[in-house]
């Protein structure tokens, strides 16, 4: 059994590796929407995602369930171009609560497929689920670290466009959202299943 340091890092590793990119772009996706000055919304959406991402681990380190990684692999970039697609011509009410409902749930619900891509290498890890309570905090706080980590960058970089260089907000969002959703259309098409 590892340290609960082992799992904090593998967490924070898992956020910050570039090779696992797919986990950045849905953060920088998933924050274009939102000023420096809403922080709190966005650390209640990372935060949201990060719930997500627990429960899936959860389910497939104690056999609860499991899905194939080819399947795994689409729907990733899935959820990126689905949440870029959102930005754009998402449903504009007037109720903002509403639409901040929306996203928290979207945001919840994109974590339980993102966790699905690392859960199977967390559950040879723990190799016993009855002890699966340290690792999964362990791993989950480091998650929650790398991703507080890069949407500070995410949200710096938005300042610096919207704040400085005076680019509109929706010109902003448009770009991010159109970069991601033709990034993720690109995975989609060389990861798909059938």
């Amino acid at each position: 059994m590892h340290p609960f340091e082992f799992y904090l890092k593998l967490g924070f590793d898992h956020i910050a590796d570039m090779a696992a990119y797919d986990h950045i772009l849905f953060l920088v996706v998933l924050c274009a929407v939102y000023r420096i000055e809403q922080w709190k919304k966005i650390l209640i959406l990372v935060t949201a995602f990060t719930i997500g991402h627990s429960i899936t681990l959860v389910l497939v380190s104690l056999d609860i369930f499991s899905i194939p990684s080819n399947l795994i692999k689409f729907l990733i970039p899935a959820t990126i171009f689905i949440t870029a697609l959102h930005n754009v011509i998402g449903p504009n009410t007037t109720e903002k609560s509403s639409r901040m409902n929306q996203n928290y749930s979207m945001a919840l619900f994109f974590g339980l497929i993102h966790g699905m891509d690392f859960s199977n290498y967390f559950k040879a890890l723990i190799m016993d689920p009855t002890d699966i309570v340290i690792p999964l905090l362990g791993f989950n706080i480091g998650i929650e670290l790398g991703q507080l980590l890069v949407v500070l960058f995410i949200v710096g970089v938005a300042f610096l466009f919207l704040n400085i260089l005076r680019v509109k907000h929706r010109e902003w969002n448009v770009f991010i959202s159109g970069a991601a959703a033709g990034m993720s259309l690109i995975s989609m098409l060389e990861n798909t299943f059938w």
